[in-house]
């Protein structure tokens, strides 16, 4: 394609939230939206990578991944409207990011967990859906990175939409880049069931397990604490 680098949301942007922020607490206030008004791609490679999603991850772990497309969106509309990737790109780069956490996977590797999860997201798109290989390659490099936090350094679009919006989700950070009625909606529709002590015990067992894994660059008591004790989404658990 001869843009990929647009479609597929490869643009680099600083890895720091304050510098795209340009060290506010969000370019402008948040209005509402909806699941209804954010249109989820349709395609044949989002309607497979979404039934793969929905068979391979647990309930909890599926919804953190719809969530996180619909709070990346909410984002991206209002925040960064600016930024180019296409939906499609997003959804599934969310439906992927966490497919690394699953007993089958975690256990199945030495590796941590964004790193197998890429390959696997990598192998899924490109060899079995036959999607674009820049495509395919864009969304295993944001699987890759969805927890390099640092303020160093750049990231893709489409790696820096899904931190922003898994912190989101997962601890409450950056709380002023969607509005509470965003929250209500998007949880109604795939509420979390737990998901704070959920994901918080998988980040345990994953240390555990590997106590290399790059999990522990958050920090290995700080990054598991933050998510069981995440006070935004505390109503909602």
């Amino acid at each position: 394609m001869a843009n990929a680098v647009k479609t597929y949301g490869w643009e680099a942007k600083p890895r720091d939230p304050s510098v795209i922020l340009g060290g506010k607490k969000n370019i402008k206030d948040p209005m509402p939206q909806t699941v209804a008004s954010i249109k989820l791609p349709d395609s044949t490679l989002a309607a497979s990578v979404l039934q793969y999603a929905a068979t391979e991850l647990s309930t909890p772990t599926f919804n953190h991944s719809m969530r996180v497309f619909y709070y990346g969106k909410a984002i991206h509309n209002q925040q960064f409207p600016e930024w180019h990737f296409t939906e499609e790109t997003y959804l599934l780069a969310c439906l992927l990011h966490d497919i690394g956490t699953t007993d089958k996977n975690i256990s199945a590797t030495k590796m941590s967990f964004e790193f197998y999860g890429g390959i696997l997201a990598l192998d899924l798109l490109s060899k079995e859906l036959h999607a674009p290989i820049e495509q395919a390659e864009s969304v295993a490099e944001a699987v890759f990175r969805h927890q390099d936090i640092g303020e160093t350094g750049m990231i893709t679009t489409i790696g820096q939409l899904l931190q922003l919006a898994t912190i989101f989700d997962n601890m409450g950070g950056h709380k002023d880049l969607v509005h509470e009625d965003t929250i209500r909606d998007v949880t109604a529709r795939y509420p979390r069931k737990k998901w704070s002590s959920c994901f918080a015990a998988t980040i345990r067992k994953e240390n555990g397990l590997k106590p290399w894994a790059h999990t522990t660059a958050l920090g290995e008591d700080d990054f598991p604490n933050g998510v069981q004790n995440n006070k935004l989404m505390q109503p909602y658990d």
